[in-house]
C-alpha cells in the first residue's frame, strides 16, 4: 500500500517524503516533521533503544537534516546491524532494504551509519531510537 501511494504521488509529480511513507507502512500515526515524532510519540506509543521489525528509527535533525528523518526497520540482521525501508533519502525516491549499522560507543543505536549506495555506508547520524507501533490484542 505505502508504495502504491509513492507510485500515484511521483505519477501526479508530487514529491516523496519519509514521514506520510513511515506512517502508511508501520500504521504509526504522528502527523508534522519527523524530527517531532520522538516527542510527540511519548505517551502515545512506546519508545525505546532496541530496533523492532515495524519500529520507526527516528533520526534527530541535524544541519545537513534539518527536518530529521524516519525509516521503518525491515529487518533485524544483528545487534549492530538493521535494514530499514525509507523514503526521500535519496532525494524523491524510496529506498528498499537499506542497511544501517549502529556505531554508537555505548551500542545504543544513539549514533549510525546508514547504507547510501549498495554496500557503501555514509557518514554520522544522531538517533533518537525507535518507536513501536500500537499492538492490539
Amino acid at each position: 500500500m505505502a508504495l502504491l501511494e509513492v507510485e500515484q504521488k511521483q505519477a501526479r509529480g508530487q514529491r516523496v517524503w519519509c514521514v506520510p511513507y513511515a506512517r502508511s507502512l508501520s500504521g504509526i500515526e504522528i502527523r508534522g516533521n519527523a524530527k517531532d515524532w520522538w516527542g510527540k510519540a511519548r505517551n502515545t506509543y512506546e519508545r525505546g533503544s532496541e530496533p523492532l521489525v515495524g519500529s520507526v528509527m527516528s533520526f534527530r535533525s541535524t544541519r545537513g537534516m534539518p527536518l530529521g528523518h524516519v525509516a521503518v526497520v525491515a529487518g533485524v540482521v544483528s545487534d549492530r546491524e538493521i535494514i530499514v525501508n525509507h523514503a526521500n533519502w535519496n532525494r524523491n525516491q524510496v529506498s528498499l532494504k537499506m542497511g544501517v549499522k549502529d556505531v554508537s560507543k555505548n551500542n545504543d543505536w544513539t549514533l549510525v551509519r546508514v547504507e547510501s549506495q549498495p554496500g557503501r555506508y555514509g557518514k554520522f547520524y544522531p538517533v533518537n531510537g525507535f518507536i513501536y507501533p500500537n499492538v492490539d490484542g
